[in-house]
């Protein structure tokens, strides 16, 4: 009796050694792997035309991108931070995607002004002061910026980061600095980030787009597009974001958002919002 009951309290206790270790090796199975060729898939708001299809496709490859926001002309809705695409945004906050300004209003730095204190000269291409131009001081700058990060939290319940990025990436020292001073730095992308949405479809072809940017692009690289850009009759996204993305990672890389970038994780975690 001794021996058998010695034998059967042995035989659950192994049983049970070798249930942990399977369940700790299908654990570990499932852990991801080191990301250790990033790249950092980033959106600026447009039309917002394609922005159910690029949901449909990150969801589906399971990438997560860093969206810059800005109110911008919509197809369809009262603008991209409007109140039609809220839900929209709330939902890719869930999935785990990142946030950050692209200014309110879509405001273009054209020049600085000359002299003391630091003022600069812009130019919206939305709102209700579309294409006037303006002389702006530092606060007023850094307010624009703030608007659109605010709108930003409201949507999507998740702090944005304290990163910005100008209206076609057009900047000055002067500007940097003072979007610096009242907390957001400065996100541009790599010369291959450059993903072409907002060519002619006349001159440069999809398939031309596609193959360039799996040629070219490296390690490290932030990558630019656009949720639909107005003036392409042939649209990037269909044709190319998938394809990019399956190639992408075919060649061996792997997306992260801004968060992790090792140029703005410090910045980051000392600038909270």
């Amino acid at each position: 009796m001794a021996f058998g009951l010695w034998t059967t309290q042995h035989a659950k206790v192994a049983v049970a050694a070798v249930l942990i270790a399977a369940s700790a090796g299908a654990t570990c199975a499932e852990a991801p792997k080191p990301c250790e060729k990033p790249v950092y898939l980033t959106f600026d708001t447009g039309h917002m035309g394609i922005a159910p299809l690029v949901a449909e496709v990150l969801n589906r490859q399971q990438v997560k991108v860093t969206f810059f926001g800005a109110q911008e002309r919509t197809q369809e809705g009262d603008g991209s931070l409007g109140e039609h695409w809220a839900p929209w945004w709330k939902a890719r906050a869930t999935e785990g995607h990142a946030f950050a300004s692209h200014t309110f209003d879509h405001v273009y730095w054209k020049a600085d002004v000359p002299g003391t204190p630091v003022r600069f000269r812009v130019k919206p291409s939305a709102g209700p002061d579309t294409d006037r131009e303006f002389t702006w001081t530092a606060a007023q700058y850094c307010e624009e910026i703030r608007r659109a990060s605010q709108r930003m939290q409201a949507m999507t319940g998740q702090a944005p980061l304290p990163l910005f990025r100008a209206p076609g990436g057009k900047t000055s020292p002067a500007l940097l600095a003072a979007a610096k001073s009242c907390g957001y730095a400065h996100v541009g992308w790599a010369p291959a980030g450059f993903l072409g949405d907002e060519l002619s479809s006349e001159k440069t072809s999809n398939p031309a787009l596609l193959a360039q940017a799996l040629r070219n692009i490296r390690n490290g690289d932030i990558l630019l597009v656009h949720l639909g850009i107005w003036s392409r009759k042939d649209p990037w996204a269909p044709a190319v974001l998938e394809p990019l993305i399956v190639g992408l990672k075919e060649r061996g890389f792997c997306f992260r958002t801004l968060r992790q970038h090792p140029d703005y994780t410090a910045w980051i975690s000392s600038h909270p919002q």
